[in-house]
């Protein structure tokens, strides 16, 4: 059996290209116990939060200025939106 930690699957999805990219089921998991973020893009405006525990979807991560960051569906959106990728639990999902 073959373990990954987040950071060996952040890579992997960095290597790929947005549409490629894994799905993968996130967990928000900020050590704060702050309400997460949600953001338009990468350092965008802030559109929302989510609470410690929240199940996700994360579909791509991306590097801006040297910090990775998610692309998720949050619970009851259509809109893909963004989370600082550290504060997020994930397991890749493979079809």
């Amino acid at each position: 059996m073959q373990v990954r930690t987040p950071l060996t699957a952040a890579i992997i999805l960095l290597a790929m290209t947005g549409a490629a990219a894994a799905q993968m089921k996130c967990t928000v998991n900020d050590p704060t116990g702050t309400p997460l973020n949600v953001r338009s893009k990468p350092n965008g405006r802030i559109v929302g939060t989510l609470k410690n525990g929240t199940p996700v979807n994360a579909w791509a991560i991306h590097s801006v200025q040297g910090k990775l960051w998610a692309r998720i569906t949050p619970p009851g959106s259509a809109k893909n939106r963004w989370v600082f990728r550290q504060y997020l639990s994930c397991q890749e999902l493979y079809d």
